[in-house]
This record gives C-alpha cells, structure tokens and sequence, in this order.
C-alpha cells in the first residue's frame, strides 16, 4: 500500500480502535500487522465495558505500539459500579499503557438507559479521570449540547471529542476549551459537507485521526470490516482539506 508523501507530516495514529471486538477475532494478528507495515505508529484500542477494557489492556501489554483506553460506554450504563471503578483505578495505576479514561460519555440515539444515569455514570468516570490524571475520550450522540455543559460541570481539561459530527459552532466552543476533535471515516461520506467544513478549520493543534474499527469505514471501503490502516484515507481527505 502506498500512500501521498504529504501525509508524513502527520504522526499516524488510530487514537480509537476495538480491535478486540469478535470482528477481528479471525485475523487480528493479520490486522494490526497491516497496520504496522503501513506505517501507524500508534492505535489505541477502546473499552466500553469491563470485559473489553481488559482485552484492550491485553492487547496493549501483547504489541508495543498499542496502547489502551478503559471505561464505560453509555450503552452500558447499568454496568457502572463502585467495584468497577475501583478495578479502574488499579488497572490505570499499574498498567502503564492504559493512556486514557473511554470510551464514555452520552448517547440519546439508541438511549438504552435513561438520561440521569447516563449522566451520573459520566460524571463519575469524569472523576476518575481526574483523579487519575488521564484524559477522556467521550462518545457523544445527539447529546452535544449535556456533553458540554457535563465536561464544564468537571472541570476537566483533556478531552477527545471522539468520532465528531456535529457543526462549526459546536466545535468553536470545544475548541475555546482546547478540546480534541477526533476525525475518522465519517469525513469522507458524500453527505457530511458541514463536517468537512470543520475539519478545514480546526486548529492544527486540536484533532486527531481515527477510524472506530470495525465501524464506520472510509468512503472507498463501505460496506466492509474497517481496520486501522484505513486512517491512511482518512488523513488522505484531512490533507486535502488542510491543503
């Protein structure tokens, strides 16, 4: 695979996989070697759920250039509990290549639990990354509007806005808080015009390139399994952006 020389200029990372997903489990190995031979220096494979956070941990400790994220998503609400954050902060403690709090946050699409418990189990993760001193990656949809006045609530500062859909005026605010927008796939769809109008304008400071594998993938790929070398489209499309 070959790829437009100008895209050296960015560090290529997939800042949010789940390679342990039950999609990968026929060929992970083959997965993340494309990865590695394609040039990314870094993926970041993303827990929702205990389960998965640990097969991210374990993923991590297996090849040098993964690292991972615990949490829990908002379709896993309920799973919360004072024993789970308890086993967070251990695995965040002792584990050095747990590099941040997610995927959490809030999804009113699906809403599979209400939205106060969403709101309370965020508000507690955002806590425990505090406490932690990590950063956050947040899920955010059709929530965008309690995402942000919850993220101001906590104070917190290092935020990644992962897998960003939402429009210039939104994202002018997340990034007068220096908030990370995180671009994957979705920039590429014929649709989402607005969408590559923010990415144009993001500061150079505040995005980084993802691909939510095996979700979402880049325009020339719909339809398959995504997988982290498909970050190369996406940068292709922020470099055309970006002149």
């Amino acid at each position: 695979m070959s790829y437009d020389l100008r895209l050296m200029t960015y560090v290529l990372q997939d800042t949010h996989a789940h390679l342990d997903f039950s999609a990968f489990d026929k060929d992970r190995e083959a997965v993340i070697e494309r990865a590695r031979k394609a040039g990314l220096q870094k993926i970041i494979c993303v827990g929702c759920d205990l389960l998965s956070s640990d097969r991210s941990i374990e993923l991590a400790k297996k090849y040098d250039f993964i690292y991972a994220s615990i949490g829990v998503h908002p379709s896993d609400a309920d799973k919360w509990n004072t024993d789970l954050a308890s086993k967070f902060i251990v695995q965040a403690k002792e584990e050095q290549k747990v590099v941040s709090i997610g995927e959490i946050g809030l999804d009113y699409f699906h809403l599979d639990h209400p939205k106060e418990l969403q709101k309370r189990v965020f508000r507690e993760q955002l806590d425990l990354a505090k406490q932690l001193g990590l950063p956050v990656c947040v899920h955010m949809r059709e929530s965008a509007s309690d995402v942000y006045d919850v993220l101001i609530d906590s104070g917190i500062e290092q935020v990644t806005l992962h897998c960003f859909n939402e429009g210039l005026e939104f994202a002018q605010k997340a990034w007068a808080r220096g908030w990370v927008l995180g671009f994957g796939g979705t920039i590429t769809y014929p649709k989402n015009e607005e969408l590559r109008k923010v990415v144009a304008a993001c500061p150079s400071e505040l995005f980084v390139l993802e691909t939510d594998c095996p979700f979402l993938p880049p325009q020339s790929h719909r339809g398959e399994r995504n997988e982290p070398v498909y970050v190369i489209e996406v940068a292709k499309m922020v470099s055309a952006l970006r002149s």
